[in-house]
């Protein structure tokens, strides 16, 4: 559903909804086993969901597109990702509360590990301390560029947010994380001519960074992508009608609901303590997104058996979830992060939604195999958010 027709027909109610965004939810069979992580988890609580909900698969983004959390997330919230583009750096800036201001280009730093031929080992540097990241980022701010303030601040773990603050800034760049190991970092690109200049001081900080780090025994080298300035968009709460609040240890999370006008819990703590923060805060709104992250971490790593636990993990959160009393309850993902393949996929995602209404199907368990036979079928991962208002009774009828 478009921005515009949602605010069309949105209408206010006294009914909450609660979205569940389990991070890299999806997965795919093992090739011994033949089962996917969902169906090798233990998770009787989620099945019991699923009895009660009408289910499916979501698409974030197109048939064979593999999309980042940046896409996945906004179109769960509403937004057609093909139309609605920003840049991880903006995210990230917003997600550790910094003050981004009109003119500045942000970009998304890893710290990576580079061998004695400038080739990438390890792309976060063995996802060194946040304290080693505070120290790094220190050296960094020690960095001179002609015509711009350089800003770099820690984000969480191996990761940081560099500001380039100045007059003339363009975003049209490309990145420097390969997104694979064994092969150099790419120097930053401009996509298009006005953008030169920004690529110039972006190549500039990186060789100056690399001198200041490069006997680090980890983090000797740094992957920037994800440039980008503040966009403005149609903010969400303004759109649905609802009061709309987002609980989410990581900043980047914190950053796309910002970014969409929800208003942002404090980060940091634990998914059990952003849970507790939703539950104190349950009269403040009627949107409510909570997010779990594990699940893609241990899927980006490689390891089967911790994406199962952390899976685990969140079905042992189901019934806290439940006992929220929403009346519309909603376990999705941003996209699949299959273990097998170390990284983000284009599968659909499974999905699920439990509301008061009492609408469900034949599925009786929360997998990838049995959500594909579910009643709301494979459907456009952006059109989660209208679905979710017309079950909390908050979209009047269309044309006469």
């Amino acid at each position: 559903m478009d921005t515009e027709l949602l605010r069309e027909l949105a209408t206010p109610n006294t009914t909450k909804i609660v979205l569940c965004v389990v991070d890299g939810l999806g997965g795919l069979p093992d090739p011994v086993t033949k089962r996917s992580e969902l169906e090798q988890a233990n998770t009787p609580n989620l099945d019991r969901l699923a009895d009660d909900s009408v289910t499916g698969m979501t698409l974030p983004v197109a048939y064979g597109v593999t999309p980042g959390s940046g896409p996945g997330h906004l179109a769960l919230f509403g937004y057609d990702p093909l139309k609605y583009e920003v840049g991880r750096g903006v995210l990230e800036a917003l997600g550790i509360d910094f003050d981004l201001q009109a003119s500045d280009l942000a970009a998304r730093g890893n710290f990576c590990t580079l061998d004695s031929e400038g080739r990438i080992t390890d792309r976060r540097a063995g996802r060194v301390a946040t304290e080693k990241t505070i120290e790094l980022c220190k050296r960094l701010n020690e960095i001179k560029l002609p015509g711009v303030e350089v800003i770099v601040e820690p984000v969480r773990e191996h990761r940081f947010v560099l500001v380039l603050r100045g007059e003339g800034l363009e975003d049209g760049l490309t990145q420097t994380d390969p997104e694979r190991e064994n092969v150099p970092p790419p120097p930053v690109r401009a996509t298009q001519p006005t953008a030169q200049t920004s690529a110039d001081l972006a190549n500039a900080f990186i060789v100056q960074a690399r001198e200041l780090i490069k006997d680090e025994p980890q983090a000797n080298g740094l992957l920037l992508r994800g440039f980008a300035k503040y966009p403005n968009w149609p903010q969400m709460p303004e759109v649905s009608q609802m009061r709309a609040g987002a609980f989410a240890v990581y900043p980047m999370y914190r950053g796309l609901a910002k970014l969409v006008g929800m208003t942002v819990a404090p980060g940091g703590g634990t998914q059990d303590s952003q849970l507790e923060a939703l539950k104190s805060r349950w009269d403040e709104f009627d949107f409510f997104f909570y997010h779990f992250k594990k699940a893609d971490a241990a899927g980006e790593d490689g390891d089967f058996d911790a994406k199962v636990h952390a899976l685990e993990d969140f079905d042992h959160l189901v019934p806290l979830l439940r006992d929220l009393g929403a009346d519309v309850l909603m376990i999705a993902g941003d996209h699949s992060t299959p273990s097998q393949m170390a990284g983000h996929s284009w599968h659909p995602v499974p999905f699920l939604l439990w509301s008061t209404m009492g609408t469900t199907d034949a599925v009786d368990e929360f997998t990838e195999a049995a959500c594909r036979t579910g009643a709301l079928g494979t459907f456009p991962a952006k059109e989660v958010l209208s679905l979710a208002m017309a079950h909390a009774g908050r979209l009047m009828k269309f044309g006469a």
